[in-house]
């Protein structure tokens, strides 16, 4: 199960049934868990921590070093979840400071040739194409697709249940249920056909579309849409998800204008 041609240095921790091919390499300071599989030239580096079921496929690069001029030399953590797929020449950076890490959730598929920076966080379910980049401090909610060769640029969040339409760059913060398309990045309507395939009540999806229509299609500040939303829409979970995530970001999302930012 395990290569005799493979590295690990005897203080990594390997859970039951994990599978190493030859030349990959496992640093110090790694912990693995059970039913894992490892793929050659795999590396796993200082402060990367695996769950439970995860494969890391060729060549991929798992707690590499952040490409960040503060760090120096601190000793930080980078966290795969269970049930992940890491594909080949990916790489995921570890946090820069001892109580901050790089957190990748459960089952995420990151497919090949991506980069996520440290510190960042991508939840549970999510799914990276090929070629994503994602820098350092970022946040991708729960249920969301970055489709191939997206650009996140440093501190952006995306909301759960977004679609990321390939190439964009997004440098902000995407409310939750929407799609996101072109450069500069442009409203291109809310994800409802990934709503229905997860059994989305269509209600609810007509009342998000109907709050996205006030946000961006009603020619009112963010501020003022916010008002309406409240006013014309029943309350449900998605509708508090909505308001809640361009409150706490201070009403700034991505392919608004400024202006509409402030109160008419």
């Amino acid at each position: 199960m395990i290569s005799p041609l493979a590295h690990i240095d005897p203080s990594a921790k390997l859970g039951k049934n994990v599978i190493i091919h030859p030349f990959a390499f496992i640093s110090k300071n790694v912990e693995i868990g059970d039913d894992c599989e490892i793929y050659p030239f795999v590396s796993l580096l200082n402060g990367t921590r695996i769950g439970n079921r995860t494969k890391i496929y060729n060549g991929a690069i798992i707690g590499a070093e952040p490409q960040d001029f503060h760090w120096e030399g601190e000793p930080s953590f980078c966290y795969i979840g269970d049930n992940c797929k890491i594909r080949e020449n990916s790489i995921i950076r570890r946090g820069l400071t001892p109580d901050g890490a790089t957190r990748i959730g459960n089952n995420v598929f990151v497919m090949s040739e991506c980069n996520i920076g440290h510190d960042s966080e991508i939840a549970d379910k999510c799914v990276l194409g090929n070629g994503v980049s994602i820098a350092g401090n970022c946040k991708v909610d729960t249920c969301t697709i970055l489709s191939s060769g997206v650009i996140l640029h440093n501190a952006s969040e995306v909301g759960k249940w977004c679609m990321i339409k390939g190439g964009c760059r997004i440098s902000g913060n995407v409310p939750p249920y929407v799609i996101m398309a072109h450069n500069p990045v442009t409203y291109f309507g809310v994800n409802a056909f990934i709503m229905r395939h997860k059994q989305f009540h269509e209600d609810i999806i007509d009342d998000i579309a109907k709050a996205y229509r006030h946000i961006y299609q009603c020619s009112v500040s963010v501020f003022n849409a916010l008002k309406r939303i409240e006013a014309d829409i029943e309350p449900s979970k998605e509708r508090e998800e909505i308001i809640g995530f361009i409150r706490n970001h201070n009403l700034d999302i991505v392919a608004i204008d400024r202006n509409s930012m402030i109160i008419d």
